[in-house]
């Protein structure tokens, strides 16, 4: 069941497709490589700037449809996120999340895994109503120290 409308634009589909606005950037992107991408998150806690988001190249919902390979392939980006983070951000750790459905708090209906750069005392989980959008020239520094700490290819190809 998709919970999209039957013309929803997905924002992960159409960055990759360079189509850009306010929120999706292409200096947004920090990694790609053939089944997933990274990128900064948009939307930010506020102890926790520089929040990323991996997703997969190819469009699915969610988690419950997602082929083995794509997961692997995502799951291996977040975590290769999650390492850059902590050299580039010195952060005193990482979170990741990943939501499904209306109930699990998704919001954009193509997956994708939240990575947090964590610090002591930020209560990240007690401040979702907090969070806010950000605009691309604040997201910039971070994107760079992430591409920087990746090496990956950030262009779609």
């Amino acid at each position: 069941m998709s919970h999209g409308s039957p013309d929803y634009q997905c924002p992960f589909c159409l960055l990759q497709r360079d189509v850009f606005d306010e929120r999706n950037q292409p200096a947004d992107v920090v990694g790609v490589n053939d089944l997933a991408y990274a990128r900064i998150a948009p939307k930010w806690w506020p102890a926790n700037p520089g929040a990323a988001l991996v997703v997969p190249r190819v469009h699915h919902e969610n988690l419950y449809d997602v082929p083995d390979d794509v997961g692997h392939a995502v799951w291996d980006l977040t975590r290769g996120v999650a390492v850059a983070m902590k050299e580039a951000y010195r952060c005193d750790g990482v979170s990741t999340r990943q939501h499904n459905e209306p109930a699990g708090d998704q919001d954009v209906w193509h997956l994708h895994v939240h990575v947090f750069p964590r610090y002591e005392g930020d209560q990240l989980y007690l401040r979702h109503l907090d969070a806010v959008y950000v605009p691309a020239v604040d997201r910039e520094p971070y994107a760079e120290r992430l591409r920087e700490s990746l090496g990956l290819p950030t262009v779609f190809t």
